[in-house]
């Protein structure tokens, strides 16, 4: 089996003061490509701090992540941002636009970032258009994010997220800041990308956008309290 990320005994501390905050506490999890894995717990329970070591954004203090069988500790800085923009697409709650730019030219930004350069290519204009056509932002091409709507916000970001054709991708809450009918809109967007073979990370504390996913597990105090399949699935057939 093939697997897109694994952590064996990842452990994260941190210093605050006099005080070590131990967010994680010895994980070991097994993520396959292909998987669509919600991460979910309370305030405090370790979630997005394993999010931010899944997506190379912090190091563990002590364990592994392999990710896609590299150590992850054993990468340069250079590595690690090549890793990130490559490999992974990051979705995030607050969206994170930035407000100067045009749909097309948030959408165009991770090009950027890979090229080293203040422009990009034909073809690569082209796939932004059709990434902005997929999510169905084809009308809104010259708005800027304070002219759209929380949902087309979200899609900005989703199209931002696949440009560089990652084989993961990593959502945050991706519904938290989303109206019910939206949210499951996004969350239909992220379930075709999960059948096109996509390996779908999500934290999440809504349990009928858990239900998307096809395993999930739950953090508590830093360690994995239960995983599996929650009753009700939407993705289970009978």
């Amino acid at each position: 089996m093939k697997y897109a990320a694994r952590l064996i005994n990842l452990r994260k501390h941190y210093q605050l003061g006099d005080h070590e905050v131990q967010a994680l506490r010895g994980v070991s999890l097994d993520i396959p490509e292909g998987d669509f894995l919600a991460i979910m717990g309370s305030s405090g329970s370790g979630k997005s701090t394993m999010l931010n070591l899944l997506g190379a954004l912090d190091r563990p203090t002590s364990g592994q992540y392999l990710l896609r069988d590299r150590d992850v500790s054993e990468m340069t800085d250079d590595e690690l941002s090549e890793a990130r923009n490559s490999l992974i697409g990051f979705i995030f709650q607050s969206f994170n636009l930035i407000q100067q730019y045009t749909v097309l030219e948030n959408i165009e930004v991770p090009l950027l970032y890979r090229s080293g350069t203040t422009s990009i290519s034909a073809a690569d204009r082209q796939k932004c258009l059709l990434l902005a056509d997929r999510v169905g932002l084809t009308e809104r091409l010259d708005h800027r994010p304070f002219q759209l709507s929380g949902g087309q916000q979200q899609r900005v970001a989703i199209a931002r997220a696949l440009v560089n054709d990652p084989t993961i991708i990593l959502a945050d809450e991706p519904t938290g800041n989303l109206d019910s009918a939206t949210g499951e809109e996004i969350m239909r967007i992220l379930t075709e990308l999960h059948d096109e073979g996509r390996t779908i990370i999500m934290v999440t504390h809504e349990a009928d956008v858990a239900a998307n996913a096809n395993r999930q597990i739950i953090m508590k105090d830093g360690v994995i309290a239960s995983e599996g399949i929650l009753p009700g699935n939407k993705r289970v057939r009978a």
